[in-house]
């Protein structure tokens, strides 16, 4: 007779599995990807041509920040430019996937100790 893996564990089962705070964690990890994805989507808005078409089709149907991590480099050249409003865009962006994934930027030099 073989023992099941669950009774290697200690009793009682995984702490904190399943109870309110877990609930809590993934409300809070959801809120933060629907955040990165509005950011994506005000950022390609106005985006103009078939580029355009296609990142707002691409953010839209991205279910995981995983997916939109992979688009920044396109979102970023399609906001090239030094218009007020692209940059801002841009920088607003930028402060949305460090909220998400922040140890993305590589270290300037200017940060506070």
């Amino acid at each position: 007779m073989l023992t099941a893996p669950r009774h290697f564990m200690p009793s009682p089962g995984l702490p904190g599995v399943g109870l309110p705070h877990d609930r809590m964690a993934r409300l809070a990890a959801r809120q933060a990807f629907v955040d990165l994805k509005l950011s994506f989507l005000h950022a390609v808005a106005d985006v103009e041509g078939g580029d355009g078409d296609w990142l707002r089709r691409q953010v839209r149907s991205a279910e995981e920040p995983t997916d939109l991590w992979l688009l920044r480099a396109r979102v970023f050249a399609a906001l090239v430019g030094s218009g007020l409003d692209r940059r801002h865009r841009r920088n607003v962006l930028r402060r949305s996937l460090e909220s998400l994934f922040p140890d993305s930027e590589p270290p300037t030099g200017f940060g506070s100790f």
